[in-house]
């Protein structure tokens, strides 16, 4: 108990520091157009992806205990479905749906962080909905049931960009489960598309979990060894990476007699090396449901990422101000030059020409204001000549603003010039360098000093058991 209020407080502290420093940043440069904290204030997400008829939805109504989703071998459902906690009106043990509302109702209501995805759309709106389900599975974490992916269709028959929504759920979700199954170890044009390109810029890593479904399906060990045996090479050939992501191996006892049907009888055999993989089915379970403990890590990366990516952000913006005061500086020196000289030339030629005599007054006067006038045209033309270029060079030169001397500050950069960009386009290079630093100066604090603090209090957390000052033993859980 008290463990868990200690996480909570935590969560609490994490949140209050996003919404009071990086926010309000945020907001006002273009960096975010919805508060920043919206994205991690609810509860905990499992966001599950897969091809089609791989059997989402089967596993989801497996953890969840009851028929909630729809399934079938063919697209049963093209929807994005948040699925979280809700009581009934009167109690039961039956585990059943005791809520649902449309997207529209999802994409206003300020208790969801699902603001941001309003930017796809009627059509998109159309295709997304809250289900309220009183699974004790439930209680800690929603989960996010998706369309299943396919390899003909395009971002026009959606009517909304797919990649793009899955890549905006992922950076919300604690845990990202990829699910093939037996009959398609490939992976169609949507699933090559967010494997190897959405999900990497979207999210971590180690927040993606591939499972293999359906393995009940396979007619042997041997079988289902081949088809792990592809699955794996398939993954290694989209990750590029050289070691192997690990795989779990699942399968819905409950639905074992329609996935059977049709497919002779289940045999002893069968079910003896089933047997031998329900250990894999409890330890993916186990690993979704860790996902509430893993929250405050993925909050913590979120304050680091976001205070690194909106201080190179602000970083960008101070570096052009400070090169557009330079080249101002340089360019009033001209100017200043220039009128030294024309009021140079003007006076000596009135010095010479018999009209004005030699009353030194009028020549004073005459060559001051021969240097007013060249000093106010160049400021007027040149000036803003050189400026308007240097603008249009900094725009087609945008890497030139910023050091990217690391992979870090080159991934950072990658996420933040466009949003540079659009805001130097807003106010054609017109804004105050003194509030930028003030601004730099507070992410910086959250992003060096807010983060390490809560690092600190993560590493505290590990060692704390369910009672003030209690430690776990090594090797124990707490």
């Amino acid at each position: 108990m008290y463990r868990e209020n200690y996480i909570n407080s935590l969560r609490t502290e994490l949140v209050d520091m996003v919404a009071k420093d990086l926010t309000p940043v945020a907001l006002y440069y273009g960096y975010s157009d919805v508060p920043l904290e919206a994205n991690i204030k609810w509860r905990p997400q499992v966001l599950v992806l897969g091809n089609y008829s791989s059997g989402k939805s089967t596993m989801i109504n497996e953890f969840l205990g009851a028929d909630i989703q729809a399934t079938g071998q063919a697209p049963t459902d093209d929807s994005f479905t948040i699925i979280t906690y809700g009581e009934p009106d009167t109690p039961t043990d039956v585990v059943q749906i005791v809520e649902e509302r449309d997207g529209k109702f999802l994409l206003n209501d300020p208790e969801y962080p699902f603001e941001t995805l309003k930017k796809y759309g009627q059509r998109f709106a159309s295709h997304f909905r809250l289900k309220k389900v009183n699974s004790p599975f439930l209680k800690s974490l929603a989960l996010i049931d998706t369309p299943g992916m396919l390899d003909s269709i395009t971002e026009r028959d959606r009517g909304y960009d797919y990649q793009e929504v899955i890549g905006d759920l992922a950076q919300m979700a604690d845990l990202v489960l990829i699910v093939f199954d037996l009959h398609k170890a490939g992976t169609v044009r949507e699933a090559y598309i967010s494997i190897r390109e959405t999900l990497p810029k979207r999210t971590f890593e180690d927040r993606m979990l591939f499972v293999l479904n359906r393995i009940d399906e396979c007619a042997s060990l041997g079988d289902l060894l081949r088809v792990y045996g592809t699955l794996c090479w398939n993954l290694s050939q989209i990750t590029g990476r050289k070691d192997i992501p690990l795989i779990h191996l699942t399968y819905s006892p409950r639905a074992m007699p329609a996935s059977n049907h049709g497919a002779g009888d289940h045999d002893d055999n069968h079910r003896g090396f089933l047997n031998y993989l329900d250990n894999q089915r409890e330890e993916l379970k186990k690993a979704i449901a860790l996902a509430p403990r893993h929250r405050l890590d993925h909050l913590a990366t979120f304050v680091e990422t976001h205070g690194e990516r909106l201080a190179h952000f602000l970083e960008a913006l101070i570096s052009y101000r400070r090169a557009l005061r330079k080249l101002r500086f340089k360019q009033t020196l001209v100017a200043l030059l220039v009128a030294l000289a024309c009021g140079a030339v003007a006076g000596f030629i009135m010095l010479n020409y018999p009209l004005f005599g030699a009353d030194q007054r009028i020549l004073f006067t005459g060559a001051g204001g021969v240097g007013l006038a060249a000093l106010f045209f160049w400021l007027a033309v040149p000036m803003r000549f050189y400026q308007s270029r240097f603008h249009r060079d900094a725009l087609n030169n945008m890497d030139a603003l910023t050091p990217l001397d690391n992979q870090t500050r080159r991934d950072s950069w990658e996420n933040v010039r466009q949003l540079v960009r659009d805001y130097l386009n807003k106010t054609a290079g017109r804004f105050s360098l003194r509030e930028v630093k003030q601004d730099f100066a507070i992410v910086c604090q959250v992003r060096d000093k807010g983060s390490k603090e809560v690092r600190e209090a993560l590493n505290e957390l590990a060692t704390m058991g369910d009672n003030p000052g209690a430690k776990t033993v090594p090797g124990e859980p707490a």
